[in-house]
């Protein structure tokens, strides 16, 4: 199944609902830090724009209310992500690998965690 682009706001929106579960527009705007706050119909746009790209489905409705949910997981959006981010480097992982050592993001826990998902995927290619 092939996932939208998702843009950043989005994405808040999104986190906002896999935190939260299935809500309202105003329980998902009032979600968000008072400070920066974006407006209720912002954030209606977005999810209306989010359930078209089939993100978030409307699961029932209450008095003039839609409630929604996420329809894809944490997981499939970050991964969207990483593949557009990656696709910004033709695929080339090393320059960004390079940058997140240098910037400290990246940590030697880290580095053993990739290696131990290399492991097990090997194990399970060779099935």
């Amino acid at each position: 199944m092939s996932f939208p682009k998702l843009t950043k706001l989005e994405l808040k929106v999104l986190e906002a609902f896999w935190k939260l579960g299935a809500c309202s527009v105003r329980e998902i705007q009032e979600s968000f830090a008072e400070k920066g706050r974006p407006a209720y119909t912002t954030v209606q746009t977005v999810v209306y724009r989010l359930e078209r790209k089939k993100a978030l489905k409307c699961v029932k409705r209450i008095s003039n209310a839609n409630i929604f949910e996420a329809a894809i997981t944490r997981t499939e959006a970050h991964r969207r992500f990483i593949d557009e981010m990656l696709g910004l480097f033709d695929g080339r992982v090393k320059m960004l690998m390079a940058h997140l050592i240098d910037s400290g993001e990246l940590t030697l826990k880290d580095v053993k965690d990739a290696e131990a998902v290399i492991r097990k995927a090997k194990k399970e290619g060779a099935r």
